[in-house]
């Protein structure tokens, strides 16, 4: 898989997460709020954005949420297994448009078109 951030790969954990079922805009909404920030801050950020305390422009994204913070943990863990140090990472977050998915509804009906998005997530330590 081709990713659109390549840090040094010593000091950095990615994670690429295909074919997810979540909207491509929503994630792009909320990989561009959680981009830049450190890990606890990001992962604060999107576990507020699960229970409903925090908003993005006054939505909550949960499905998003929970498939991002889902792929963040995994990227820790490969940092972890890496042996980088937790505290100095930062995230950099995207998301790009997956494969077309249709599903067929029924004789002479249209075919609707899922969602399908696919995750990059990269772990720096700066």
């Amino acid at each position: 898989m081709k990713y659109t951030y390549n840090p040094e790969t010593r000091k950095s954990a990615r994670v690429y997460g295909r074919g997810l079922r979540i909207s491509t805009q929503s994630s792009g909404v909320v990989c561009r709020a959680v981009t830049g920030m450190r890990l606890e801050k990001g992962k604060e950020l999107l576990q507020g954005l699960l229970d409903q305390k925090r908003s993005l422009s006054g939505k909550y994204y949960t499905n998003t949420t929970r498939q991002i913070l889902n792929t963040i943990k995994s990227a820790e863990a490969n940092a972890e297994a890496k042996g980088l140090d937790t505290e100095d990472l930062h995230i950099h977050a995207t998301a790009h448009k997956g494969f077309m998915f249709y599903r067929p509804r029924g004789h002479k009906r249209r075919r609707e078109q899922a969602k399908v998005t696919n995750l990059q997530v990269v772990l720096e330590a700066r």
